[in-house]
């Protein structure tokens, strides 16, 4: 190395340690003047603090670890009414909305399908600090809120709580939400109607089924599961009163119960089995085994890749199975006698969550008759063909004949639901008995509402012989239902019943327009998560 390549290395070397020292010296500079502003923000804090009488008021709750149990009564919100004037309560509801205005802070808080209007405002009991910390709140964030009720001259129509509001003493985070929110609420909760021309932000149904779990905390679909639940509960209740048993059948099963090929495969140890399509083998085994009126709600599996709006490969089945004396129409008007139970109940008990649903889904109010009307499926054909349609005498209904006949009978007979019986034979599943009067036909029916049908059922053969020809007819592997044919080898009294598909009831009932909004979670081709 030459004199000159070193003495260049030591000027860089020099140079480089200049710009170091330079470089320490700026960043200590700044480290300083961050502790300067650290410690200046923690004496203006001190000092408001000071000055914050409420400061004890408000804030961060700690993380309910069950540390110990207060004494302290909650109050629902839909139980905020103008009895409760003057009243200083406790609150638990999600931070809905907030308007913050001057010294002043408007909240909403929400619980469930209810919400009330609160106010933080600076006073003998609130602090400019705790208006300031209320505004800064996060939406959906779970608060306990204690406030003194108060009447309003003027009805506060944006909530459910119209008479009421709360004025806010105390306020504590009992769980913070994240300030990003996946999808905002009052955008998923807008009129179906004329939203386009208002051009304000709606929530896309994959997006809404994406996040579930906050989709389904808006108004609406909070009414649409209550009411849902109600339909279990009334179909319960009803069938419970007429003597019926609830039994649960197996959904893991040997072979297709409803003798398809639309069933989910699953390995089972060194074999194979099915997801059950329906609990129909073993409602009848019951049938067999003398519990005379059976039913059970549970999960039924579909392997269809159908991409409609009334379709789910898993669905919540609501299944009757009933001996009968002399006739299965013994059988029919029990069932129909049931759904007229449930419309009633749901009708009588769940207005305020029907008009939660019809605010932001318009729909007529749902129509039926006593006793329900009933047309024969030749008198269903004959009405299509009068309204230009061509079809044969034993084909089976497609999807917009269903509808088509449904606002036929609505314009005809003022009904949104109906039965339609004697369906022809060979669009029938293997156990439908025949007709005895005509072998084309059938002893079975469908239900239907505002056009659509919701239940599928029949007379079954309970005969062992005739359950062997019809299901080598239909090309069943005799083994593997075996054990099914046999139990009619012992005695069977003659039975029917049918499957309702909880999802399409709720739907159809309240008038909406796809089942993934009255399925939890919905399971169809192209979903299988959250």
């Amino acid at each position: 190395m030459t004199k000159e390549d070193v003495k260049g290395a030591a000027e860089e070397e020099q140079a480089q340690s200049k710009k170091a020292l330079k470089k320490q010296q700026k960043e200590a500079e700044k480290q300083a003047k961050k502790a300067e502003k650290q410690a200046k923000m923690a004496t203006e804090q001190q000092a408001t603090d000071e000055d914050d009488f409420a400061k004890d008021r408000y804030g961060v709750s700690a993380m309910v670890q069950s540390q110990e149990r207060l004494g302290r009564t909650l109050i629902r919100v839909q139980d905020l009414t103008p009895e409760k004037a003057n009243q200083l309560v406790w609150v638990r509801a999600r931070m809905h909305t907030i308007r913050a205005k001057g010294k002043q802070c408007f909240l909403v808080l929400r619980q469930q399908q209810f919400n009330v209007q609160a106010l933080v405002a600076v006073g003998d009991r609130a602090s400019k600090q705790m208006v300031k910390f209320a505004a800064n709140i996060t939406k959906e964030s779970i608060v306990d809120v204690e406030a003194v009720v108060q009447t309003v001259e003027q009805k506060i129509e944006t909530c459910t709580q119209h008479d009421v509001e709360l004025h806010v003493e105390r306020i504590f985070v009992i769980s913070q939400a994240d300030a990003r929110l996946p999808l905002q609420l009052e955008d998923a909760v807008r009129p179906d109607v004329g939203v386009e021309e208002e051009g304000r932000a709606t929530v896309n149904q994959d997006t809404r089924l994406d996040n579930r779990v906050i989709d389904l905390r808006t108004t609406t679909s909070q009414a649409i599961f209550r009411l849902q639940s109600g339909v279990c509960q009334l179909f319960r209740d009803t069938l419970l009163q007429k003597g019926f048993v609830e039994i649960q059948t197996p959904k893991i099963i040997s072979a297709a119960s409803e003798g398809g090929a639309n069933v989910f495969t699953v390995s089972y140890f060194k074999t194979s089995a099915y997801l059950a399509q329906s609990p129909q083998l073993y409602k009848q085994m019951c049938i067999c085994a003398d519990f005379d009126k059976v039913f059970c709600i549970g999960p039924v599996f579909r392997a269809e890749d159908s991409n409609t709006h009334r379709h789910l490969t898993e669905f919540v089945g609501l299944d009757i199975e009933m001996a009968f004396n002399y006739h299965y129409h013994e059988v029919l008007d029990s069932i129909t006698d049931t759904m007229v139970e449930i419309f009633k109940g749901l009708r009588d008990r769940f207005q305020t969550e029907i008009q939660t649903v019809c605010k932001q889904y318009h729909s007529e109010p749902f129509k039926f008759l006593e006793p329900t009307l009933r047309l024969e499926y030749q008198e269903g054909v004959a009405m299509l063909r009068a309204a230009g349609v061509e079809m044969g005498d034993e084909e089976d209904l497609s999807t917009p004949n269903e509808k088509l006949l449904g606002r036929l009978v609505k314009e005809k007979y003022d009904t949104d639901f109906y039965v339609l019986d004697k369906y022809p034979l060979e669009v029938r599943p293997f156990y439908t008995m025949p007709d005895p009067h005509n072998p084309k036909y059938s002893n079975s029916y469908d239900m239907f509402m505002r056009g659509e049908e919701i239940l599928s059922g029949a007379q079954r053969v309970h005969d062992a012989q005739l359950l062997t020809e019809r299901a080598s007819h239909h090309g069943i592997d005799l083994e593997k239902i075996k054990a099914y044919i046999d139990s009619f080898r012992y005695g069977a009294p003659p039975h029917a019943g049918g499957g309702i598909g909880l999802e399409r009831v709720t739907m159809l009932y309240l008038g909406l327009h796809n089942i993934r909004q009255t399925s939890m979670f919905p399971r169809d081709p192209k979903r299988l998560t959250p």
